[in-house]
């Protein structure tokens, strides 16, 4: 049997219904083509357009889906009990991870540095707030992704604003310290960590625009950092990705301030997967071409 016969019948889990749904579409169809170069019986399938019981057709799914309804334990869900193999981490683990919220307590409880935070709802005291967490603040959604909804506060009079957009996109949301230092990105794929990727950008903060849209994005790959710290930060990651009970590949985001401390920010379990994504950049940079990184994915599928 060929590598590419085991796998038998692939369906590449893209769109979806989140806000996240343009992304999720462009990481879908890179997946797709990946897979259908090296062989694979890859098939596209947008759970906002057909009935899971679908997938029953499938030996195995490749997640591509981002934010709710494919990142947060749902469609995870579904494939446990139908007992078909997905890629990434399951669903408690999913669940977990998309809640930011959830996440620090986890992280705290476990002694993972993280900034420090308050959730807010309509009858926040917002000038304490800005007191207790100094300024700027950043204001998110407690449980979306590529920086949907997420503000960077200079002024406590802008915290009510601030939090009123992040409560479209959800009802739980934080406000969360602001900690000066390098935006730092670290991928793990199985058992490793992927080289890690430093991000500058000219705009407030590294937002949707300069995720996706824009050229003017710097990413540093590897991130610069010491030897030694390099090594630490990948061992701490790897420490925040298992507390989670996370499995198979995602992405850490975090900073790294002057002084060398990194915080945690969040940790993705469907990572992009498009042209300006940081996964299948510091795959290339390990040495692993696009396709093949797509194939190490698909092989650490599971059930349960």
């Amino acid at each position: 049997m060929t590598q590419a016969n085991k796998f038998g019948r692939v369906a590449v889990l893209l769109g979806g219904r989140s806000a996240e749904r343009e992304v999720s579409l462009k990481s879908g169809r890179a997946v797709l083509a990946a897979l259908k170069s090296r062989g694979v019986d890859a098939h596209a399938f947008d759970p906002a357009r057909r009935a899971l019981s679908g997938l029953k057709r499938f030996d195995r799914v490749f997640i591509a889906l981002h934010g709710r309804y494919g990142e947060d334990g749902t469609i995870q869900g579904a494939l446990e009990l139908m007992g078909i193999p997905y890629t990434g981490s399951g669903v408690m683990a999913s669940a977990l991870a998309m809640d930011k919220w959830r996440t620090k307590l986890v992280w705290k409880a476990a002694g993972i540095p993280t900034p420090n935070f308050v959730l807010l709802d309509e009858h926040s005291d917002f000038d304490l707030v800005a007191k207790q967490l100094g300024l700027p603040i950043f204001v998110k959604p407690a449980s979306e992704g590529s920086s949907i909804g997420i503000s960077k506060v200079t002024q406590a009079s802008g915290l009510r604003a601030a939090y009123e957009e992040a409560a479209r996109y959800d009802r739980l949301v934080l406000a969360e310290e602001f900690i000066a230092g390098a935006e730092i990105q670290v991928p793990i794929l199985g058992e490793a960590t992927l080289p890690s990727i430093r991000i500058e950008t000219p705009r407030e903060f590294y937002d949707y625009e300069a995720k996706y849209l824009l050229d003017n994005t710097r990413y540093t790959c590897p991130a610069g950092l010491p030897q030694a710290q390099e090594e630490q930060i990948a061992e701490l990651v790897q420490q925040a990705f298992r507390v989670l009970g996370c499995r198979g590949w995602g992405r850490a985001d975090l900073i790294v301030t002057t002084s060398g401390v990194p915080y945690f920010l969040e940790m993705n379990t469907s990572p992009g997967m498009t042209d300006h994504s940081l996964v299948p950049m510091a795959a290339r940079k390990a040495g692993i071409p696009f396709d093949q990184l797509v194939l190490n994915i698909l092989e650490l599928a599971h059930v349960g």
